[in-house]
């Protein structure tokens, strides 16, 4: 998880000041909110690894939610996330749902199917074990092993971190964003928003189901409905969406009205929360029906809501109001480079 920056990306001022004159005091509201969202400017602090390690092609090395590793003829994923120590600490049983969860999510968005997890935890022994057993339930529920990993014991601050493995045939990855696809968005409606942490649970309403939910990414990728994704998280709606299309500078208009949500959350809450299931996905045109279908047939929201383009402006639409939140062919997400 990325540390909080300081200040806002290059570029987000100019952003600002576009669409002014005919913006809703609403939708200027949001695009404030998701420009300043903490998730979102965090996200600067992983240019550090550009700086070490140098460009890369953001598909085999750092830059996508996972790194493909073609292995036997086929293609290894694999990702890993580590947990705020304050939140270990705070929540240690939900920190252990979270490091499986993450791993899962992040693997899906690659089109791949998880394998397992391995996890590393520092902590005391009280901590370790609600960590454990998070780890167990969510391990259960998404049908992923838990392969081994590293326990350490201290009695200062905890650490937790974990690392996933998968298999994808048909990866999905940002170098494959074009313009004119169609961006979906699928997601979880069902549950609740924590009330510490804008974070919106839907794993344990649909506690039977989540291990097929998380397995139809790679469904979609096999089939061809999907080419590129990208995870909702820390970064919140518009954070993450940024994410996707920063490695192509591209750009999309996000239709508000077309974007499901849960009953009785505001839509201002929502567009900043991590939900437990929400993907961006990158559809060729044409294929939208054959992408969105497998999750309607599952009770998951999906739909339409924009079609990627050239500009480079991340910006959302409503009735006949429309806002540049941010331009990514000006502004540094990440900040990681590509050969």
């Amino acid at each position: 998880m990325a540390s909080a920056a300081s200040g806002a990306p290059s570029g987000i001022a100019a952003a600002r000041m576009l669409d002014a004159p005919t913006v809703s005091a609403e939708l200027a509201a949001l695009a404030h909110a998701a420009r300043e969202h903490p998730g979102l400017l965090g996200k600067s602090a992983i240019k550090l690894v550009s700086d070490v390690f140098g460009p890369s092609d953001w598909l085999h090395g750092p830059g996508d939610d996972g790194a493909v590793v073609p292995l036997a003829g086929g293609n290894v994923v694999v990702c890993g996330e580590a947990l705020w120590p304050p939140f270990v600490a705070a929540d240690p049983f939900g920190s252990g749902v979270a490091a499986i969860l993450t791993n899962v999510n992040d693997l899906a968005a690659m089109g791949a199917t998880a394998l397992g997890v391995v996890d590393t935890i520092v902590a005391d022994d009280v901590t370790a074990r609600r960590v454990l057993e998070g780890m167990r339930y969510a391990c259960e529920i998404y049908a992923v092993p838990l392969l081994g990993g590293h326990l350490t014991h201290h009695d200062g601050e905890p650490s937790v971190s974990a690392f996933g493995i998968g298999s994808a045939a048909h990866p999905l990855s940002v170098a494959n964003v074009r313009a004119g696809q169609r961006l979906v968005v699928a997601c979880a409606t069902e549950g609740d928003m924590r009330a510490d942490f804008a974070f919106f649970r839907s794993f344990d309403v649909r506690v039977d189901q989540v291990a097929g939910d998380i397995r139809l990414l790679a469904e979609v990728a096999d089939r061809g409905a999907c080419v590129a994704a990208k995870d909702i998280s820390m970064a919140g709606f518009v954070g993450s969406l940024a994410m996707l299309l920063e490695h192509g500078r591209f750009g999309v208009t996000v239709d508000l009205d077309r974007v499901p949500r849960p009953a009785g959350v505001p839509l201002e809450r929502w567009l900043g929360c991590f939900p437990s299931f929400g993907f961006f996905l990158c559809v060729p045109p044409g294929r939208e029906d054959a992408c969105i279908q497998p999750f309607q047939q599952r009770g998951l929201k999906a739909a339409v809501i924009g079609e990627i383009d050239t500009s480079g402006q991340v910006a959302l639409r409503r009735g006949h109001d429309r806002v540049t939140v941010l331009d990514v062919s000006t502004t540094a997400v990440t900040g990681l480079r590509r050969v």
